[in-house]
């Protein structure tokens, strides 16, 4: 069955290219722009991961593993990384692997296949000198008086047509105009225009390159359009990214690789909606701005964290709760025991895939409908009990389960950190911190004393707490 998508760019659901099966080098190519390494992810990031990661199983599925590129980039060079490098007294470098290697490591407990290729920024300095180089020829860039490139705008008729916006909305002073200058606060002649090549300034330091406009850095995004052409071809199948990234930065790679290449850049756009927590957006203020580590912290398994990001509709705005985490924990420790029983009555037989959760799949190759495919899959092992079947259909059934769960990136295989935490000690938890952070010291007492009384032990940190049981004695 074909993969439906839904497309930023026509504001329609539409079919991905299938690649020709025939052709070794006809591959599908999909790039999705990865992290600024300079901090740890938050669960808002790792919702557009997890999308990204369902979206590659299923392609892989539906083309073959070797029918498929995947590139994901670093930014390991922008204002972030050097300001937290100078902050830190550190080199570049060491703070950008710092984060790409924690980066990896939560992608790697959240179950998230690694890309084909991961290209960082500062690796291919020369590819984007080289664009540039090619849009300045060309008219479409120009150098301003401190040494900086910007792009032109105004030389690009098609600028707006994924984002929509309007020509009146780029005009100085408005709220996108704004946006776009807030990224690129230096010399140019337009508000609109943006950055290709950052002069360097004292605050960088020894973070520059040479290049035929004098020493300087990249701008942010021009490095994708150089390390997708470099890797997939100037023309890509599909382009994705969360919804923060569709103006200026998506729009902008569109301008300045299409002027450079002359050919259209992507077949395909797909982004994901922002993330909520407790139906607020996320910040540090409101104390709801979670890493994985904050949310294993509180007992929660990665696979908890994975199965909540899926059960909202990656086209629609996901509130994050605690409690959707303890239903996404009763969820996967119900798969579990299905499964088990499955592999219980199967025995030693093995079996092709029946047709039991085709349903899933559909639900998926229709613009990736996750909560759709979790409740279909939920459903069938409700409906069709896994400890009275013959061990030939148990065998069929439990590879047919198996291919749900590799698409759906669930690991059964690694059960829950710590103890499953009931949901009333999880609220007395939370009432304590919260009166605790209100320095309302007696309540917090009170309310530790019953958390103890119930078998939990309640330890404070300075970002959160944590809560274990007490052992028998």
């Amino acid at each position: 069955m074909a993969i439906q998508l839904f497309d930023s760019l026509s504001r329609s659901l539409q079919p991905l290219r299938t690649p020709d099966p025939a052709d070794p080098q006809d591959l599908f190519t999909f790039y999705n722009c990865g992290p600024t390494v300079y901090a740890p992810a938050h669960i808002g990031n790792f919702r557009t991961f997890v999308v990204n990661d369902v979206l590659r199983r299923l392609i892989e599925l539906e083309f073959g593993p070797g029918k498929v590129k995947h590139v994901r980039n670093l930014t390991d060079v922008d204002d972030k990384t050097i300001r937290r490098a100078r902050e830190e007294g550190r080199p570049l470098a060491a703070v950008a692997k710092q984060w790409t290697d924690k980066f990896h490591a939560d992608c790697d407990a959240l179950n998230c296949l690694r890309p084909h290729l991961e290209p960082t920024a500062t690796g291919h300095i020369r590819e984007q000198v080289d664009m540039i180089d090619v849009l300045m020829q060309k008219g479409n860039a120009y150098r301003a008086a401190d040494g900086s490139v910007y792009f032109k705008v105004s030389s690009f008729d098609n600028y707006g047509r994924l984002s929509r916006v309007k020509e009146r909305e780029l005009q100085p002073g408005s709220a996108l105009a704004g946006k776009s200058q807030a990224a690129d606060a230096d010399e140019k002649e337009d508000a609109t225009d943006f950055a290709l090549w950052k002069a360097h300034k004292p605050d960088d330091g020894e973070n520059a390159w040479d290049s035929p406009w004098g020493r300087g850095r990249p701008g942010w995004h021009i490095e994708c359009s150089a390390m997708i052409k470099k890797h997939l071809g100037e023309t890509i199948d599909l382009h994705t990214g969360g919804e923060d990234l569709l103006f200026p930065h998506h729009e902008n790679e569109i301008a300045q690789s299409e002027c450079c290449n002359g050919v259209t850049f992507a077949r395909h756009w797909y982004h994901s909606k922002h993330l909520l927590v407790d139906g607020a957006k996320m910040s540090k203020s409101l104390g709801n701005l979670y890493t994985l580590d904050d949310l294993v912290a509180k007992g929660f398994s990665p696979m908890a964290v994975r199965y909540a990001l899926l059960m909202g509709h990656p086209q629609k705005q996901l509130n994050f709760t605690l409690d959707s985490l303890h239903a996404a924990e009763s969820a996967l420790k119900h798969l579990r025991s299905y499964r088990d029983t499955l592999v219980q009555r199967a025995g030693n037989m093995t079996a092709k895939s029946s047709r039991l959760f085709d349903d899933v799949l559909a639900a998926l190759h229709d613009d990736l409908n996750t909560p759709w495919a979790l409740g279909e899959l939920h459903e069938d092992t409700r409906v069709h009990k896994s400890d009275s079947i013959a061990p030939i259909h148990a065998a069929a059934d439990l590879t047919s389960f198996d291919l749900v769960m590799f698409a759906l990136g669930l690991d059964l295989r690694t059960p829950a950190l710590k103890a499953d935490i009931p949901p009333a000690i999880t609220a007395l938890a939370e009432k304590r911190w919260a009166a605790k952070q209100a320095k309302d010291f007696a309540t917090a007492d009170a309310l530790r004393k019953e958390i103890t009384a119930a078998g939990w032990s309640m330890l404070d940190r300075k970002d959160g707490y944590s809560l274990e049981p007490l052992k028998k004695t």
